[in-house]
């Protein structure tokens, strides 16, 4: 009959914590020498050292008042007011300095007395000679100086000078006394610690043999009680090694009959449930984003309602793309869309976009909270347009190899519309059927503003918002001011250009002239607008924008605007 594992444990903690009080013990006896040296430390040679430091200050302040004194003393009218301060001064620091080397001399005593400390007596037995020679020599120095006051008060200059030398003797004296009391303090606190060092090296190396040796008898009584135990729990630690790098197809196998044959069974139904989860992870993962996924499964995205965000919102749709497609068969047309829209894709994560939903030959989706920094979705959304445009020509070099043809291959471009603004995002649909979207009318503008590249001839169209939003470093040319369909209020729209330094200088002429033939517009200057918008098409025959702006202008002065003309135009359509 197999004991369980409780009394195993039991008994293995016994042993452990008597091995534990064991070092413990053998540690204290080690680090008690260590404590005498940190006590003579802290208790009295570092409390000495501070001392005297402030018995030299005192003594430097007594000479700082010395001059002022001896400086005011030869001014042409003395300040008696000033020098009696100064006087009075003096004598205090004076005392302090005395007060403070009869407590360090009581220190001294109270060290001698302490039995419980290794001290050096020999070293504190000279500086019990050298304070009081310190306290001596200071008064020395005091007395001298008011003697030398007295002679210039009183006596000759001979006798003056006679007994300046002699103050000047004092001072470095009570200087010459600091300095052995110093050099001896440094010298036995500079041993102590070395000391003090030495002994703790000793103490840990004593301490690591003795819990080396603890260690092993531990380990031996361990394997001794529990060798039935060691397999099942090296299996189980296996597994979850296993486990933590990714292998769930990892299964334990335990033949005992106690509590961890019911651990491994719990650790493979655990593991059962991870493979599942990540089945389900991989799964969906191909059919909405994965960081939509993982939200969801670690209920950091609410399941129920929405939330309001500031965001910016794409869409991108294949130019012609049905009539294309008439001249394809039905794989190669989804083998072509498959691979057009895994190189879309890339781009869109590759800047922290999530992709919504493919529609058709469309592409919807969206930047911002809480997938993205809510600073940066306008410009990283203009980027990825850019990077799309840019994929657009590896596509086109693998036509060949995707249709199964070499010539007559068709034209493929892209137009796509991005608006920022306020959308509300979440789980949106019924209660069989949902998707994690965005709703509102930045959603609507944007869908309307890639349609309306059909119009212009342009590419990628921005809102007036996403402009604002993806700050310096873009390069924008304004189109117009457009009333799109499910909206009352115009639109600024604007032209996403590319990076400033992939922008020659060409180009930015050729847009700073289509903004001064707009705005020549809007003040229904037809003749300086058409002069611009020729020059531009000058420029370049293939700008559209230019030829919607000459038609409209040659229809204008057909028919004149009202007075109330804004400059707004209306998309009618979709």
């Amino acid at each position: 009959m197999r004991r369980p594992i409780r009394l195993k444990i039991f008994s293995i903690t016994l042993v452990l914590l008597a091995l534990m009080v064991v070092v413990t013990w053998l540690s204290v006896l080690n680090l008690r020498q260590l404590n005498h040296q940190v006590r003579a430390l802290s208790d009295y040679y570092l409390p000495l050292q501070e001392q005297v430091a402030s018995v030299e200050i005192l003594i430097r302040q007594q000479m700082v008042h010395m001059e002022r004194i001896l400086a005011g003393m030869q001014a042409a009218s003395p300040d008696a007011e000033f020098l009696a301060k100064e006087s009075r001064d003096f004598d205090f620091r004076g005392i302090n300095a005395d007060q403070i080397v009869d407590s360090s001399l009581r220190l001294l005593g109270e060290a001698k007395a302490d039995r419980r400390v290794d001290l050096d007596e020999v070293t504190l037995a000279v500086l019990t000679r050298q304070l009081p020679a310190i306290q001596t020599a200071r008064q020395r120095f005091h007395a001298t100086f008011r003697e030398y006051q007295i002679e210039a008060e009183e006596g000759t200059p001979r006798t003056q000078q006679i007994v300046r030398a002699a103050l000047l003797r004092e001072k470095d004296s009570v200087d010459a006394e600091i300095g052995k009391a110093i050099e001896l303090l440094n010298s036995l606190t500079r041993e102590t610690a070395a000391r003090a060092k030495a002994e703790e090296a000793r103490a840990v190396r004593l301490n690591w043999i003795i819990t080396a040796i603890a260690t092993a008898l531990g380990l031996i009584f361990a394997w001794a009680v529990t060798r039935s135990l060691v397999e099942p729990i090296l299996r189980l630690l296996g597994g979850t090694q296993a486990v933590e790098r990714g292998d769930l197809d990892v299964e334990i196998l335990v033949k005992t009959r106690d509590e961890l044959a019911t651990l491994a069974d719990s650790f493979n139904h655990m593991v059962a449930g991870l493979r599942e989860k990540e089945r389900i992870k991989e799964t969906f993962g191909q059919y909405v984003d994965p960081r939509i996924v993982r939200g969801l499964l670690e209920n950091r995205l609410p399941s129920q309602g929405g939330e309001r965000h500031v965001m910016t919102v794409f869409f991108s749709d294949l130019a012609d793309f049905t009539r294309m497609c008439e001249g394809l068969t039905p794989d190669t047309a989804v083998r072509f869309l498959n691979r057009y829209f895994a190189l879309m894709a890339e781009v869109i994560r590759e800047r922290q976009g999530i992709i919504d939903k493919y529609i058709g030959d469309s592409v919807m989706a969206f930047w911002g909270p809480p997938f993205g920094d809510p600073a940066s979705h306008a410009r990283l959304c203009c980027l990825a347009a850019l990077g799309q445009r840019a994929r657009l020509d590896d596509l086109r070099r693998e036509l060949p190899d995707l249709l199964g043809i070499r010539h007559g291959l068709p034209s493929v471009d892209i137009r796509m519309g991005i608006a920022s603004g306020d959308v509300t995002v979440g789980n949106i649909g019924s209660d069989t059927s949902r998707g994690y979207t965005v709703i509102g009318d930045t959603v609507n503008l944007a869908s309307r503003l890639e349609q309306a590249n059909k119009f212009y001839g342009t590419r990628i169209l921005v809102s007036e918002e996403t402009r604002r939003q993806a700050g310096e470093g873009l390069v924008f040319r304004e189109i117009d001011s457009l009333r799109v369909a499910g909206k009352t209020e115009p639109v600024r729209v604007f032209e996403l250009v590319g990076e400033a330094e992939a922008v020659g200088a060409e180009r930015l002429a050729q847009v700073a002239g289509f903004e001064t033939g707009l705005a020549a517009y809007r003040d229904r200057d037809w003749d300086a607008a058409e002069k611009a918008f020729s020059a531009c098409l000058a420029a370049d025959p293939d700008d559209r924008p230019s030829q919607v702006y000459l038609e409209r202008i040659a229809a204008f002065r057909a028919a004149p605007p009202g007075a109330d003309w804004d400059g707004v135009w209306v998309a009618t359509g979709k």
